[in-house]
């Protein structure tokens, strides 16, 4: 038994060097087996593909590419009767830039200006080095992959004016990162695996320490996560993914660690807590139409001296369906497509009781969001939304209710 298990594990290890070394021989085979049986190649597109799933421009005959997008929109939203009037944004300019360095080593980089130029950010920063399918180094300011909407982002792929609550409420998107890891992607007939795993510096002591007064992971992000950790220990991301050609996409993703500052130079000041946030997320076409959804739940240990307000326990999602109502020539634009869109969701922000009372805290946020889109082209999107939400504060009072109407666009170039 004992040679038995030695000899298994020495072919193990072979197999799986030649895994990292691109020699395992059916991988390949299949990748473009695959690329050349598919009818239609967004089926084939996963959300891990996204960040390179993107019209970029060539520049001459260099190996460099650009492109971007731009979205802008107009508001009008009466709470509990009162409406402070129409308002108009050009909410987001991005720049993407590309380039193959060497054969197998790629660079990719966004700049993103959001309301003009009232915040300015570097959205992604990176090199991949391209060892195999299924083995692909990943480094510099990351796109995290928690949930599908955080690493799928663009404006321009998007029926909504609005991203759903619990990718900006709960999941503090976009969460890029300085990090590094794998990456990689796994073939069989009709199904596609795609994993992630990286180390990254993690969300920081504005978990806590904000002014929103309530535990605000969005509140964790700091300029500082992009050249320093705050405690020294990085945060894990990491993502599993199962794609079937007919059925469409699941993923499943985890992000946490220590997210607190617990010593200064050297010397323990506090007990570590921890934040660990999982993801569910997926998609699928049924006819016409096309389903997405994503839900997440996250638990954050706390210091007891912080009270009811702050709670140790949050979830969220989002269902949203968009229906292609007719898809024709429309003033000599060919193949224009004219949506009908559905979107329910909510954003819970304490889950649990009051302990001196045993009754349910509240704080939480829900919303429906009915609209139409008009599609000139595939990238280019007209849309408009009626948006309606009630939210509670920690006491379960009778809501605040705000309604609106949005009218945007969001193009790729």
């Amino acid at each position: 038994m004992k040679e038995i298990l030695r000899i298994w594990c020495k072919r193990k290890w072979l197999l799986l060097g030649l895994l990292l070394m691109g020699g395992f021989p059916g991988l390949a085979q299949i990748d473009s087996a695959w690329s050349r049986t598919a009818t239609d190649t967004s089926r084939n597109k996963m959300v891990q593909d996204a960040i390179y799933n993107r019209p970029f421009i060539q520049l001459g005959k260099t190996t460099t590419a650009v492109g971007g997008y731009l979205e802008g929109n107009t508001n009008y939203f009466v709470t509990d009767g009162i409406s402070e009037g129409y308002s108009m944004e050009l909410r987001r300019f991005n720049i993407f830039l590309y380039s193959t360095i060497a054969r197998r080593i790629k660079f990719l980089s966004e700049l993103e200006f959001e309301h003009g130029t009232k915040e300015i950010g570097l959205e992604t920063a990176q090199l991949d080095f391209e060892i195999n399918p299924a083995f692909n180094l990943r480094m510099g300011i990351l796109v995290v992959p928690i949930g599908a909407f955080n690493q799928n982002h663009d404006s321009p792929k998007w029926e909504f004016i609005e991203r759903p609550l619990v990718t900006t409420n709960l999941i503090p998107s976009t969460l890029s990162e300085v990090g590094f890891g794998i990456h990689g992607k796994v073939y069989a007939p009709q199904k596609v695996f795609t994993y992630d795993v990286y180390l990254v510096n993690g969300l920081q002591d504005g978990l806590i320490l904000n002014a929103e007064g309530r535990t605000s992971l969005p509140a964790g992000k700091d300029p500082s996560m992009f050249d320093q950790d705050n405690n020294g220990r990085p945060m894990l991301s990491t993502k599993l993914a199962f794609r079937h050609r007919k059925l469409g996409e699941v993923g499943i993703s985890y992000y946490g660690g220590i997210y607190n500052t617990y010593k200064i130079d050297g010397i323990p000041v506090t007990s570590k807590k921890r934040l660990a946030l999982y993801a569910l997320d997926f998609n699928t076409t049924l006819g016409r139409a096309v389903v997405n959804g994503e839900f997440a739940h996250a638990r954050l240990q706390l210091p007891p001296a912080l009270g009811p307000a702050f709670g140790n326990r949050q979830a969220g999602g989002y269902l949203e369906v968009v229906y292609t109502v007719l898809q024709k020539t429309l003033l000599d634009y060919p193949k224009t497509a004219l949506n009908a869109n559905l979107r329910i969701e909510m954003v819970d922000y304490n889950i649990g009781q009051f302990s001196e009372t045993g009754t349910r805290r509240r704080d939480d946020i829900r919303a429906i969001v009915p609209g139409i889109s008009i599609r000139p082209s595939a990238n280019t999107v007209i849309r408009a939304n009626y948006r309606y939400h009630w939210t509670r504060d920690l006491l379960g009072n009778p809501p605040a209710r705000t309604g609106g109407f949005q009218v945007g666009f969001a193009s790729y170039f």
